[in-house]
């Protein structure tokens, strides 16, 4: 049997964290963008366990990495509409 594919969804579900879309768009809204020297993992609004395992994610290129890469990269983008630092 084989699994489905891991997806933002999901992988806010594994943080504890709602996981519909309304709700994970304002969350990467409200705490975006992250300054580009932040490692997604460092961002101060996880608590420890959910830094562990996003960071352990990354470092093992474990089955999780691409959908963490996925929200590093949604993270530390730029609003259209926010002017350039």
């Amino acid at each position: 049997m084989e699994l489905p594919n891991k997806d933002i969804g999901m992988l806010f579900e594994q943080l504890g964290l709602p996981a519909d879309p309304a709700s994970i768009d304002e969350f990467i809204s409200r705490h975006r963008p992250l300054p580009n020297h932040m490692k997604v993992s460092e961002a101060p609004f996880w608590n420890e366990a959910q830094g562990s395992f996003l960071k352990e994610q990354l470092m093992d290129d474990a089955e999780w990495a691409p959908v963490v890469d996925e929200l590093n990269a949604r993270l530390h983008e730029q609003e259209l509409d926010d002017p350039q630092p």
